[in-house]
């Protein structure tokens, strides 16, 4: 088989797997509506405030349901073998790894996209700042997911490494954090928000390009141990 067909069996095999569980994509959605939604009850019904706390809000929690699903990205792989078999293959780790994060991202950060606007208007957020929001959250999401499977590949052999996989993604999170509820911020307020995103974007680029090698690296120093 080549790379290509190897990258979309891997693809296909795992939104299967997301799909019948259910609880992959499912939970990090709930959790995001649920936290959300609690927040106009403990902060009160102030349009004001809500709509000036709205972007911290969203990208907050937003944040902290896509690493809800983290730990899972390989696990499975991990406890059947065919994570070992995978570093075992002539093919490049590359794609594989690819497969995999897109995967994740397609079962978790997405369906976070989806859902922002319905948040958004809950929180009173202005309009005007709903479309960066999603643009914004559809690359920081993806993003997350990049960084989110190094910590994953790290901890994989860990039987409970929950923690310590929030201790070493969180860090590398805060930059998209800022970066991404800045951008929403200055839609709202009509402050040129292009460059912000731009820098979002230059994340995003150079995860794609280095993440997965970082993955891979990850993955095999955990194998051997």
């Amino acid at each position: 088989m080549g790379v290509s067909a190897v990258f979309v069996a891997i693809l296909r095999r795992d939104l299967r797997s997301a799909l019948r569980s259910g609880s992959e994509w499912a939970n990090p959605l709930l959790f995001f509506a649920i936290v959300c939604t609690l927040f106009p009850l403990g902060i009160g019904p102030d349009a004001r405030q809500l709509a000036l706390l709205a972007p911290g809000i969203l990208w907050v929690v937003a944040l902290l349901a896509s690493m809800m699903a983290t730990d899972s990205l390989f696990r499975s792989d991990y406890d059947d073998g065919t994570l070992e078999q995978m570093l075992l293959s002539p093919m490049p780790m590359y794609p594989l790894v690819l497969a995999k994060i897109l995967a994740h991202w397609l079962t978790s950060g997405l369906p976070l996209c989806l859902m922002s606007p319905l948040l958004a208007v809950i929180l009173q957020m202005p309009m005007s700042g709903v479309p960066v929001l999603v643009v914004s959250l559809l690359i920081g999401s993806a993003i997350l997911s990049f960084i989110g499977a190094i910590g994953a590949a790290l901890t994989v052999g860990l039987r409970k490494g929950g923690l310590l996989l929030s201790l070493i993604v969180l860090p590398l999170y805060i930059p998209v954090l800022i970066f991404g509820s800045a951008a929403v911020k200055s839609a709202i307020d009509g402050v040129v928000y292009l460059p912000t995103l731009a820098l979002l974007g230059a994340l995003f680029m150079l995860a794609v390009a280095l993440a997965p090698l970082a993955v891979a690296g990850a993955l095999r120093i955990s194998v051997d141990q």
